[in-house]
């Protein structure tokens, strides 16, 4: 199988993090990181993600003063499991040099009335805040991505799309191909930031198994934080999202890929943001040149046909259907016929399995493709009732499933 949206390094990471998803309150997030801490030395961080309080009955974060009081003090990052937003504790912030007055462009340093800390980062001041994480070492950041790789490959995956990729990913994973140690294929996606950095050394480790295959960027957030673009207010706050690039800064991005003949694959969860990746595809004529908009968890109908007309990749992650089902219920229940349309793009023109492709996104959830086919063919978590069902209108057919996994 193919595995068409994956970040190699941070599943590696996340593999030795504390991992959140199985808790169902704050309590037992707490507890947790009261365990971890208890098995740490002094100087170390307290490191966790898949956190989601829109599954607990109190959806409310720890605050930064909890936090502080089950890891005895220490440092702590605990991302929401979207990696758009996270807590962290005094210790972690100061370490990051945020405090109430910070501002970061494109960030939001949560403040409680009092404008003390409350602990809350979204988008680029997580980022912030996990770019001042101690970093792994040379030799652990080889382990850690040949854990990434063995695995995907014991889920059945030879094929590997990674879509965040860091300067120093090729060359490592050239010379784990050239040792033996894995004979998975691998595209490789860097931020446009990247990409020169990329480029540099890319003539010593490319080939038929392993390719640079495109560039990177992000348009906007992501749901759970209220951060994804939309075209009309969430129905549960006065907000649009947050669109985190402008018109120009896509079209510029577009442009720089055109040049060295690479496409862009275009982080796009909202249905504002979408619009605004198809948009620029046709202002900068770079219409069917491989360009990939991924997640689309919204699209308007007007854009539908736009996908097949521009020759734009549909790069979806149905598996994120099942952690968003509450989110969806809450702030976008005016618009569910709008989430994941898969039906909808292959009526439009999209061939499955080539324009519309499936992977999962992990480390943000679990690369298990079983997820995205429950999602696919279900539109519900098992054990729902039917009636939770989001759009099953759009529901596809397990064969039909399997083919955008490249089966």
């Amino acid at each position: 199988m193919r595995e068409a949206h994956a970040h190699i390094f941070q599943l590696g990471r996340s593999l030795t993090m504390l991992d959140c998803s199985g808790c169902s309150s704050r309590d037992e997030m707490l507890s947790l990181i009261r365990e971890r801490s208890s098995t740490l030395r002094d100087d170390e961080w307290v490191l966790a993600h898949s956190v989601r309080p829109e599954g607990w009955d109190d959806p409310r974060w720890p605050t930064r003063m909890e936090l502080d009081g089950a890891s005895g003090y220490r440092p702590v990052s605990a991302w929401c499991f979207d990696y758009h937003s996270m807590a962290a504790s005094s210790a972690a912030l100061s370490h990051a040099g945020i405090h109430a007055g910070s501002t970061i462009d494109r960030g939001i340093v949560g403040v409680n009335e009092q404008g003390e800390l409350t602990g809350m980062l979204y988008e680029h001041a997580a980022l912030v805040l996990w770019s001042s994480v101690p970093e792994p070492s040379t030799a652990d950041r080889r382990s850690l991505i040949i854990a990434a790789c063995d695995h995907l490959k014991q889920l059945g995956f030879n094929e590997v799309h990674d879509l965040k990729s860091q300067d120093w990913l090729g060359p490592l994973l050239h010379d784990l191909q050239s040792e033996g140690i894995t004979d998975q294929r691998f595209e490789l996606f860097p931020l446009i930031k990247d990409l020169d950095a990329t480029l540099a050394t890319r003539s010593t480790w490319e080939s038929d198994q392993l390719k640079l295959a495109g560039t990177k960027i992000f348009t906007d957030g992501a749901l759970n934080s209220r951060t994804a673009w939309m075209l009309e207010e969430y129905c549960d706050t006065p907000s649009l999202g947050t669109p985190m690039m402008t018109a120009q800064e896509i079209d510029d991005a577009m442009l720089l890929s055109k040049s060295h003949n690479l496409p862009v694959a275009a982080h796009a969860i909202g249905d504002a943001a979408v619009r605004a990746v198809l948009d620029s595809i046709e202002r900068t004529g770079c219409r069917d040149s491989g360009m990939r908009i991924e997640h689309l968890e919204l699209v308007h109908p007007d854009d539908l046909p736009r996908f097949k007309a521009l020759g734009v990749i549909a790069s979806v992650q149905p598996c994120h259907l099942l952690p968003d089902i509450e989110a969806l219920n809450t702030a976008l229940h005016d618009r569910l016929d709008r989430v994941l349309p898969l039906r909808s793009l292959i009526d439009s023109g999209l061939e499955p399995g080539t324009e519309l492709v499936f992977g999962s996104d992990v480390p943000i959830v679990r690369a298990d493709h079983e997820d995205s086919l429950q999602a696919a063919i279900h539109r519900r978590r098992d054990g729902m009732d039917a009636s939770d069902a989001i759009g099953m209108d759009q529901a596809l057919t397990r064969e039909e499933s399997l083919t955008c996994f490249g089966v």
